[in-house]
């Protein structure tokens, strides 16, 4: 039963997988943009949620924005694609393949801009992708580590735990710039997420840890690695899981922490706020959880009236 289970919750996301309701843009006239959605409805159908836009120049900064994850103009010369490899390649494939296929009955030139794209060194995204794992894995050792090291002092183990997040943030960040070459800017945005992002889930198994003992830190742990690790979205993004895991993806720690990342990587930090306020939200669950903890642990060690 337990082998089910973890076949469903590992391979079903990705069998299901694939392109619902993503938000794109459309530019033209308003004939041509009704064409266009009615060739998107036969030929993908519940794949796109269209909106429209005056410009050119207004899609590309909706894109910029993370309003949309790309868009289509059409004009008299042909179709224009604009897509986003940096902020999902399958996707950005996906919307070019659209383009070419809405073109392809016409016979029209299909031209590609990639408004974002990926460095050089990883044209797939490979390095942020895998981040899934050493996210987790990463919660984990200081959770257990610090608070035997430091288990008579519980803010010594806060200090250590947040010590850890901060060199594995700069270490993760040195690894994606100067090894992958998946960043080519934004060091220091990209240490400081993928550090909330551990101490977002190191500090709650503490917590656990301090208030349910074994037993909650337990269940806390097999959560972030069954849970969050496989809807985490982070190679294609939360927008191409199913609507309602990836919507709990990102309420994880993983999964927020990979579209923080995402965001500062290569957006400037756009679209990475809710994903930063999760975070915060986890990292404060956590020392609510320690302080509870040492609250009860003082009660215990009161002499009885």
């Amino acid at each position: 039963m337990i082998l089910v289970v973890l076949l469903m919750l590992f391979i079903m996301p990705s069998l299901k997988s694939g392109a619902h309701d993503l938000p794109i843009g459309l530019v033209g006239s308003p004939s041509a943009v009704a064409q266009v959605e009615e060739g998107l409805a036969t030929a993908a159908p519940d794949a796109y949620a269209t909106r429209t836009y005056d410009s050119e120049a207004d899609l590309e900064a909706a894109i910029l924005d993370r309003d949309v994850v790309g868009g289509i103009v059409v004009e008299d010369t042909g179709v224009h694609a604009l897509v986003a490899s940096a902020g999902s390649a399958v996707i950005s494939s996906t919307i070019s393949a659209t383009a070419n296929a809405l073109a392809g009955s016409t016979g029209a030139e299909v031209v590609v801009t990639d408004v974002v794209p990926l460095p050089d060194a990883d044209p797939t995204g490979v390095g942020i992708g895998g981040l899934a794992f050493p996210l987790v894995f990463g919660g984990i050792v200081p959770a257990v580590a610090f608070r035997k090291v430091f288990s008579r002092s519980l803010p010594w183990a806060v200090g250590g735990i947040l010590a850890f997040a901060a060199v594995g943030g700069i270490t993760v960040s040195a690894v994606l710039m100067f090894v992958f070459g998946s960043i080519t800017t934004g060091f220091w945005s990209v240490a400081a997420a993928m550090a909330l992002g551990i101490a977002a889930l190191a500090l709650p198994l503490a917590g656990l840890q301090e208030v349910f003992g074994g037993k909650g830190f337990t269940i806390g742990a097999m959560a972030m690695m069954f849970l969050g690790n496989p809807l985490a979205g982070i190679s294609t993004t939360a927008a191409w899981l199913p609507s309602g895991l990836g919507v709990i993806g990102q309420i994880l720690p993983p999964g927020a922490a990979g579209t923080l990342v995402r965001s500062v990587a290569y957006f400037g930090g756009a679209g990475g706020l809710t994903a930063g306020l999760t975070l915060t939200a986890w990292v404060v669950a956590g020392l609510a959880l320690l302080a509870l903890g040492i609250v009860r642990t003082r009660r215990r060690a009161l002499p009885a009236a």
